[in-house]
């Protein structure tokens, strides 16, 4: 992974996506010696999608696990009318 300020980004803003969407790279911008943005390529990002929605979804699966007095999704969903 490599690292770049964020004035040579924009001179090389052509070349750094290249860079990431082909050649798979990942770069790091930093504004005043901070890191404050990324280039990645739209696999990475897939992938980076994939995995939060895995980790939101376990949290939920805890969650449902976890409560009391509520219902789940599928009892929610379901046609049968909720229980007092």
């Amino acid at each position: 992974m490599i690292a770049v300020n964020a004035t040579e980004a924009r001179n090389k803003f052509l070349e750094l996506i290249n860079r990431a969407g082909y050649g798979q790279e990942r770069i790091r911008i930093k504004r005043h010696g901070k890191l404050v943005a990324a280039i990645i390529s739209c696999e990475d990002l897939a992938r980076l999608e994939a995995l939060e929605d895995a980790i939101e979804s376990a949290a939920l699966k805890k969650a449902m696990a976890e409560s009391e007095g509520l219902i789940s999704i599928e009892e929610l969903l379901s046609d049968q009318p909720l229980e007092e």
